[in-house]
């Protein structure tokens, strides 16, 4: 099986990251707290639990090499967590948000990182040596709704957006003084900060869970509809392809390879997704084992499933649980996956270890190499 770890730490939990070196693990067990879990010959032990937020802690994001943690929060703050001794010493970063604060990710050179919010806002946030403090500069009025997700392309200054409005967007987040020309690549070399490079009209529902290919050649984001959206040439002639199936909505997707896409969601277990020889994506398996076969139709399974325990609610007015579906389940996971997070090794591309977390209170670590039916996709 690909689940090789399968650990509870909490309830219920928002959402994760790990150390560099992938002994500790920060998550936020649906509350307003940041709890720092390590190691210890087989057991996970609780070393921190940093408390600074009022609200609810929707995103968190943990820096390959300096060691630094970011979480943003619903209380519209967003704090950097520096290690000195013992202790994680928060520094408080000047958002200027009116909104909760959604989601947020460190830029591949770690000098800077993207908040997205309720405010139809992107906070592109750096640090400023004289004040020693971190700042913001804001991408406005671009957005017609909620972003939901960023993610930075590998060369530090595109940054792509989903948003509660349907579309994904590209963005120039090149800041003088901190970005040097030279990063400047291809098309984006004139581009001014806030400047949109490309907006994607694919999903006609909420947009989610965009992620950048290694290269920075695709992009994949998921609707909300029950579609996963590529796109290659990301520019002013991008080319696209959507994939629709039969299954609950994803949350989030990741890169695994150039030609495998890991996505996970409502169905409790993550789907793969390759792309052939010709560039053709599609849908290739569920990663967890399932307890229940498929039967029957699927469409015709679900509706009479929810019809009857709706018409059970509805007449006796109680739950109808015992209805069955032919709606396979009995994965890892036991409710919604909203995260999941590379594992990598070294400076090397390639994903083979990753990790997701879900409403469930568990942290699951997958390994794809040990799937003989996914290594030519590798």
């Amino acid at each position: 099986m690909a689940a090789i770890e399968v650990h509870q730490f909490a309830q219920c939990i928002t959402c994760h990251a790990w150390s560099s070196d992938h002994s500790m693990v920060a998550f936020c067990p649906n509350n307003n707290e940041v709890h720092i879990y390590k190691l210890f010959q087989d057991k996970w032990e609780k070393l921190h639990v940093l408390k600074k937020h009022d609200q609810i802690i929707s995103g968190i994001d943990w820096t390959a090499s300096s060691n630094k943690i970011v979480t943003v929060s619903h209380d519209r703050n967003s704090y950097v967590w520096n290690q000195e001794g013992s202790e994680w010493i928060p520094t408080l970063v000047i958002l200027r948000l009116n909104r909760a604060a959604l989601c947020a990710q460190w830029s591949p050179k770690e000098n800077k990182f993207a908040v997205g919010s309720g405010a139809k806002t992107v906070c592109i946030c750096y640090y400023e040596q004289e004040n020693n403090w971190w700042v913001s500069k804001l991408i406005r009025k671009k957005h017609d709704s909620s972003v939901t997700s960023v993610a930075w392309h590998p060369n530090n200054i595109l940054l792509a957006t989903t948003s509660t409005d349907g579309k994904c967007r590209v963005f120039s987040t090149f800041i003088k003084g901190v970005d040097t020309r030279e990063s400047k690549t291809g098309t984006t070399s004139d581009s001014k900060f806030g400047e949109q490079i490309v907006q994607l009209d694919l999903s006609f529902s909420w947009a989610f869970g965009v992620k950048w290919s290694p290269s920075g050649n695709t992009l994949a984001y998921v609707g909300h509809n029950s579609m996963i959206y590529f796109v290659d040439d990301v520019g002013p002639s991008p080319l696209a392809q959507n994939l629709a199936f039969r299954d609950l909505p994803l949350r989030d997707v990741l890169f695994v390879s150039e030609k495998m896409v890991i996505g996970v969601g409502f169905d409790c277990n993550p789907m793969v997704f390759a792309a052939d020889e010709t560039g053709i994506w599609r849908f290739i398996k569920f990663l967890g084992e399932r307890k229940t076969p498929s039967t029957g139709s699927k469409y015709g399974s679900q509706f009479s499933g929810a019809f009857g325990k709706f018409y059970g609610q509805s007449k006796y007015g109680v739950s109808n649980d015992g209805v069955e579906t032919s709606r396979t389940s009995g994965g890892v996971h036991e409710n919604c996956i909203n995260c999941i997070v590379p594992l990598r090794e070294g400076s090397t591309s390639r994903t083979t270890r990753f990790s997701t977390s879900g409403l469930d209170g568990k942290v699951v670590i997958w390994d794809v190499q040990n799937q003989e039916d996914l290594l030519d996709y590798l």
